[in-house]
């Protein structure tokens, strides 16, 4: 999954980390790990977030596919 976090943060007038946190209830390690895409959010973290910016989900987060074990199937 691939979001737009770090650039909305920067829209945001430079907005740290560290203040996303803590109006989410994440730490800063995980905000960068969310930017990263090193960690994936809850929906209901991942809906806080949006919300911050004023932005709907799907604006914020874009899901690709093929990232899924397809081994399954």
């Amino acid at each position: 999954m691939s979001n737009e976090v770090k650039l909305l943060r920067f829209l945001a007038q430079d907005m740290t980390q560290a203040e996303l946190g803590k109006r989410v209830g994440l730490t800063r390690q995980t905000i960068a790990a969310i930017e990263q895409g090193r960690y994936s959010p809850s929906l209901d973290v991942a809906f806080r977030i949006a919300h911050v910016f004023g932005k709907g989900i799907d604006e914020v987060f874009h899901w690709q596919p093929g990232g899924e074990d397809r081994s399954a199937d």
